[in-house]
């Protein structure tokens, strides 16, 4: 016999569980910036970028030119990890070389 206060037309509940994901967060960016001193030559920061940053001949110039004339350029955007790394690499290879080039990162 049919339940009394069910409607005809409604069909018979299953019953189904969801399981809700948590939403993950995307994780926060920084930039790599590259200042500026009067002692590392040009070719060597261009060097670096290409190195580094993966940027071609142009690209690169155009930073280190842009570093050259405003004191700091950005080199890059990246997870913090990345950025971090990357600003070791470049620190490392300067001391290697005893320039005294500076990076640092900053939140975006």
């Amino acid at each position: 016999m049919s339940d009394p206060k069910k409607p005809y037309d409604e069909p018979p509940s299953t019953g189904l569980a969801t399981k809700t994901r948590p939403k993950t967060k995307k994780p926060s960016l920084y930039k790599v910036l590259m200042l500026n001193d009067d002692y590392t030559p040009m070719e060597f920061v261009v060097h670096a970028l290409q190195r580094f940053f993966s940027k071609g001949h142009d690209d690169a110039v155009r930073i280190m030119l842009h570093v050259h004339q405003r004191g700091v350029g950005v080199c890059g955007v990246y997870t913090y990890e990345v950025a971090e790394t990357k600003v070791n690499q470049v620190m490392d290879l300067a001391r290697q070389h005893q320039h005294p080039l500076q990076c640092t990162i900053e939140k975006e």
